[in-house]
């Protein structure tokens, strides 16, 4: 009955359904915010995007990550962009192949690791599309590399690579022969250091800017 009575809209009409059940099925990616245009400066992010500071703030307060390292991973892994997943291989030029790993996000989690932040950390319905359960994950993430390797939450470089090699691969150097990653870890850490630089100069912006958020009981206030 479905199919037959798509036969009597209007042809205008037959195309604005079709579009909006592609926008159902491809999961509303259309709706999640642009990337920041200054990604250099987390003052300028947050001024776009103010929820994303009570995002990583409530990380932060929870998990023990400060915010600029957060926003400094999700830069290095993602540039903000919250669909993004690692490109595909292609055949002779055209034929598509399996991507090289299921990571996808913000934060470029890969699916085993996030079906343990899901059991452990109780975020059975979070999405890696999500700002809130991005900075979330860092922050269990950093929190765990903490107990299982000792590094700690103020070391952004070393955090990275254990983020990227997981605590096992950190203790054994893995990384020590993979230059990429080496260079990788220390931008973070350098953007980290900036952007807290910055977020020094601006955080009373988007902290109680609410109406029920009074000081001194308001978050950072």
């Amino acid at each position: 009955m479905a199919s037959s009575a798509g036969k009597h809209l209007p042809h205008a009409a037959r195309w604005l359904l079709i579009a909006l059940l592609g926008l159902i099925t491809s999961g509303c990616a259309t709706f999640a915010p642009n990337p920041p245009q200054d990604q250099s400066n987390i003052c300028e992010i947050f001024r776009e995007q103010p929820t994303w500071y009570d995002h990583a703030q409530e990380s932060q307060e929870k998990w023990g990550t400060p915010i600029a390292t957060q926003m400094s991973f999700i830069q290095q892994e993602s540039s903000f962009r919250s669909h993004v997943r690692p490109d595909r291989k292609y055949y002779l030029g055209f034929i598509p192949g399996p991507r090289p790993s299921s990571a996808k996000g913000y934060a470029q989690a890969q699916d085993p690791v996030w079906g343990e932040y899901e059991a452990d950390a109780g975020a059975l319905f979070a999405r890696r599309t999500h700002m809130k359960h991005a900075t979330d994950f860092i922050g269990w993430y950093n929190q765990r590399t903490q107990r299982q390797a000792g590094v700690s939450l103020h070391n952004p470089e070393h955090l990275y690579l254990a983020y990227h090699e997981g605590a096992g691969g950190y203790q054994r150097g893995s990384y020590r022969n993979k230059p990429h990653v080496r260079q990788a870890a220390r931008q973070v850490a350098s953007r980290a250091g900036r952007y807290q630089s910055q977020l020094n100069a601006c955080e009373a912006e988007f902290q109680c800017r609410r109406f029920y958020q009074v000081w001194p009981f308001c978050r950072g206030g």
